[in-house]
């Protein structure tokens, strides 16, 4: 053990960092990035940003007359590009130092906005698929450069050398990679042609790839996006671009939108997808920036509610992360996906506006996504509202037909309830909307907003028994014993029994009876049940009278006329048990497994019952 040396370092004096360089390279090489595939990436960005540099001291050069060519045969991988290039000076502060500034790095990054990447970080990505990075490089900033190669290791070790200006005749550099033997996957000719294709189909300077076989280059991006493309007819450049979401997405888009946001240099279209997906599913969208591609997955770039599109797009000023593999949360970002989100309101404005063909398909795909931006979005609210589709006693219909038949508009709190009362509230002429879909219920409560002739209110068991017709009083007097004995049946599920009559006759009884009463008679039983504890006084603290479910027998329907009038007590108890089951079945709601028990029970019974008769 080596004692420290307290005369050399006093207490209390600054001490510098150790710095494992091997690790720092295992950690930005293998831990910054999440694929190996990165690395072409990373290589291409470099030779975009030297070539733009190139062009910032030729200004009058063509754009095509400086490039990138890319080789791979299998042995070797490499990248040679006519940029600006580096003297010794700049390998040292570029690529052999890690983390430190200089007055020439800092002037660079003040023009970081004319760049994609940023030299040495990135070429440490090439350690995922080689042990040896050689680079071979000669200044466009100084005529009669030499020429500097370096070559970097894997332990973080480096050599440095100048060669004569003959060894890169002209400026510009060449990285070449020594693939190791498992990253074969990575670095095949044809997975590096593939590679090239897949980041850099929009870059703006030419890139070529040849794969050592003696034939001619194969241009990676020969036609520039093709939002950037003329085309001889408006409906020419629609199809031409919606090929192009088809060709990058897989999917006929039912409208491609396209996008334009000068401030930020941001061009691309926005596919819209033609079948619903769930809500809340949001798609990754391909984020290009300066013609690199950054990510397939970037989810930040639209709102939430924008689930119904998928975007390729094409930025100058977004701002990558440190991988640049995601966009970097800031104003500009938040800005971008603003200005993005009023492009998609426009669009659905117009074709409000001018193509209801187009609207209708739209809204049948994608109703929920519009809901859900209808209940933030005040003018989306105003402009969609009355065509969207919603469930309702007349059938699936716009809110817009819906209002025109009925004035006043009742909504319930969830589907059960919606479909236990749906029959019965049709022939009843009560305009009944289904409110336990996301959204429904808040926005259908919104329509006087816009028809303020309109009127909604929740439907609640009052306003439904209401509406159905009380039977005389002989009838009530001569079925009191059964309905006595009914609802001492069915006292165990807390349903009182009324007799009324309503249409459809062929109903035999409806069940009123909202998830909100049966979440409170469960908590009052468990009161009663733990009553004397603590828990017991917790819930005794929250107890009110428990809402009681109704059974409601159809008089005008013949089973019930002649369950009514049974004497026999057992069977008149067993027809009641029976009559409930059928209305719970059809209120499609999940049964108790009590309710389960008595139903099998009921049925057996009353087959028993009449298996007797017969005999």
């Amino acid at each position: 053990m080596t004692l420290p040396d307290t005369a050399a370092n006093p207490a209390g004096a600054d001490r510098t960092f150790q710095v494992d360089l091997r690790g720092l390279v295992d950690l930005l090489s293998h831990h910054l990035y999440s694929s190996p595939r990165v690395y072409l990436r990373e290589l291409l960005q470099n030779a975009v940003d030297a070539l733009t540099a190139r062009h910032g001291l030729e200004p009058d050069a063509s754009t095509g007359a400086f490039g990138i060519r890319l080789y791979a045969d299998g042995s070797a991988v490499r990248v040679e590009d006519d940029g600006v290039g580096l003297t010794e000076a700049d390998v040292h502060t570029f690529l052999a130092t890690i983390g430190r500034s200089s007055k020439r790095a800092e002037r660079i990054a003040e023009q970081r906005g004319d760049f994609i990447g940023q030299f040495g970080i990135g070429l440490l990505s090439c350690f995922l698929v080689a042990d040896e990075i050689h680079v071979l490089s000669r200044s466009a900033r100084t005529p009669g450069a030499p020429a500097v190669e370096w070559r970097g290791r894997g332990d973080g070790s480096y050599t440095v050398r100048t060669l004569p200006a003959s060894a890169r005749p002209r400026p510009g550099t060449t990285v070449t990679l020594t693939p190791r033997a498992d990253a074969g996957e990575w670095t095949r000719p044809a997975q590096v042609h593939a590679l090239a294709r897949h980041f850099g189909s929009l870059l703006r300077h030419p890139v070529t790839f040849d794969d050592g076989t003696g034939g001619p280059g194969t241009p990676v991006n020969p036609e520039p996006a093709p939002w950037a493309r003329t085309y001889p007819t408006p409906g020419s450049r629609s199809r031409a671009l919606a090929a192009y979401g088809e060709e990058v997405f897989g999917f006929t888009p039912l409208d491609t939108i396209e996008l334009d946001l000068p401030a930020v240099g941001l061009k691309g279209i926005a596919c819209v997808l033609p079948e619903a997906v769930p809500a809340g599913r949001r798609h990754g969208h391909r984020v290009h920036v300066k013609g690199m591609l950054l990510s397939e997955q970037a989810e930040e770039i639209l709102p939430d509610w924008a689930f119904f599109v998928r975007c390729v797009v094409d930025a100058e000023s977004l701002r990558p992360t440190a991988s640049r593999e995601a966009l970097y949360e800031d104003d500009t970002l938040a800005a971008v996906r603003e200005a993005l989100a009023e492009k998609l309101r426009a669009w659905i404005a117009r074709a409000a506006a001018s193509d209801p063909d187009l609207l209708g398909r739209f809204l049948r795909t994608h109703h929920l996504a519009v809901k859900s931006l209808a209940v933030h979005d005040d003018e989306i609210l105003r402009m969609l509202l009355p065509w969207l589709p919603f469930e309702t006693t007349d059938g699936h219909t716009t809110l817009d037909e819906f209002a025109r038949t009925h004035r006043t508009v009742l909504v319930t709190s969830s589907v059960e309830e919606f479909r236990q009362v749906a029959a019965i509230a049709s022939a009843a002429g009560l305009g009944v909307v289904n409110g336990g879909y996301t959204y429904d219920r808040e926005l259908v409560h919104r329509l006087p907003e816009i028809r303020p002739e309109v009127s909604v209110a929740d439907l609640d068991p009052a306003t439904l028994t209401a509406h159905l017709d009380p039977v005389d009083r002989e009838t009530e007097l001569a079925a009191a014993a059964y309905l006595a004995r009914a609802r001492d049946a069915l006292a165990v599920f807390d349903c009182d029994v009324a007799l009324r009559t309503f249409q459809p006759a062929s109903a035999p009884a409806l069940l009123i009876d909202s998830r909100e009463a049966r979440h409170e008679r469960t908590r009052s039983q468990l009161a009663r049940e733990q009553e004397g504890g603590l828990w017991g006084d917790i819930l005794g603290a929250l107890r009110q009278e428990a809402p009681r479910a109704q059974l409601i027998l159809n008089q005008l329907n013949p089973l019930v006329r002649t369950a009514v009038s049974i004497d026999e007590p057992e069977l008149a108890r067993t027809s009641a048990e029976a009559l409930y089951g059928q209305a719970a079945l059809l209120s499609r709601r999940p049964l108790r497994p009590a309710e389960s028990s008595l139903i099998n029970r009921s049925f057996l019974d009353l087959l028993a019952h009449a298996l007797r008769k017969d005999s």
